[in-house]
């Protein structure tokens, strides 16, 4: 499942970033990394963009972004 996927305050742990180049260190380097707890937090009316929490804050993506991360959700 990709983090797009999840709802309002489904909670995941990310498993693989797919995207690549920029995209991905731009990602990294906000602390969207493999094994880090993910919560979606808001999704906007049309689906894009979607805020989530990651460590201790809060960061929006945009949808496509979002696909590119895959997650396991967690129970």
């Amino acid at each position: 499942m990709n983090l797009a996927k999840l709802k309002p305050g489904q909670k995941g742990k990310i498993t693989s970033i797919g995207s690549i180049g920029p995209l991905k260190r731009r990602l990294m380097d906000m602390g969207v990394l493999v094994g880090e707890d993910v919560k979606v937090l808001k999704v906007a009316p049309m689906g894009d963009p979607i805020e989530v929490s990651i460590k201790s804050y809060n960061l929006s993506l945009r949808k496509k972004e979002a696909e590119g991360i895959a997650v396991e959700v967690a129970g």
